[in-house]
């Protein structure tokens, strides 16, 4: 692909590195910026840096946050002895739409998946098990899809805490194997937290 210009050459190529944006749907991004007022696309730029240089993570939960401590782990409302264990911030999303969970949540980060390299140790798996050790948590759900890697992961955990007093359930199989949580209607999804079944019996399953 041939450009009259250096600049545009550089912004179709960040553009590109966007996953699922090839060079010919950058470049019609990039010519529909260029058509814009300039302040539009001044402030569609920074946006994009403040999120960048300025977003947080949770101190408690892991959650993006524009502050230290997220504004559900902040909620005095919310019941924080029950915490949800989620892959990343659009299973938060996806599960708060549904209105059907009044807990707090523990952000991984990922799943366990040795083929992309990914091990506990990548994983915010150690602050949790802390969490659990010091007695702060009651019941732990797991909300991970129901692929290998997310099994793989939850089993891992389990294992982690076993000899310690909380309550292990995950969310029930009403979502198809092998889904993300982020695909699945708020119904499907509310019911599947609200009737969540014991992680030991997920196990015989």
């Amino acid at each position: 692909m041939e450009f009259s210009s250096k600049l545009l050459e550089n912004a179709v190529n960040e553009m590109s590195q966007l996953p699922g944006v090839g060079k010919r749907t950058a470049l019609r991004l990039v010519l529909h910026l260029l058509r814009q007022p300039k302040e539009h696309t001044l402030n569609f730029a920074k946006a994009l840096s403040d999120m960048r240089t300025e977003i947080k993570f949770c101190q408690s939960c892991h959650n993006i946050s524009d502050t230290e401590t997220c504004e559900i782990c902040a909620n005095p409302n919310r019941i924080n002895d029950v915490v949800c264990v989620v892959e990343d911030i659009r299973d938060v999303m996806a599960i708060e739409n549904t209105s059907s969970f009044k807990g707090l949540y523990h952000v991984l980060g990922g799943k366990i998946s040795p083929m992309d390299g990914i091990g506990p140790n990548e994983l915010n798996i150690q602050s949790l098990v802390e969490k659990i050790k010091q007695g702060k948590i009651n019941e732990l759900i797991f909300a991970l899809g129901s692929t290998m890697e997310g099994d793989t992961t939850n089993f891992y955990i389990y294992k982690q805490i076993q000899g310690f007093d909380v309550k292990t359930s995950t969310i029930a199989r009403g979502i198809s194997v092998g889904n993300e949580l982020e695909y699945t209607d708020e119904v499907t999804l509310g019911r599947s937290i609200i009737n969540r079944i014991p992680f030991e019996v997920s196990l015989k399953s």
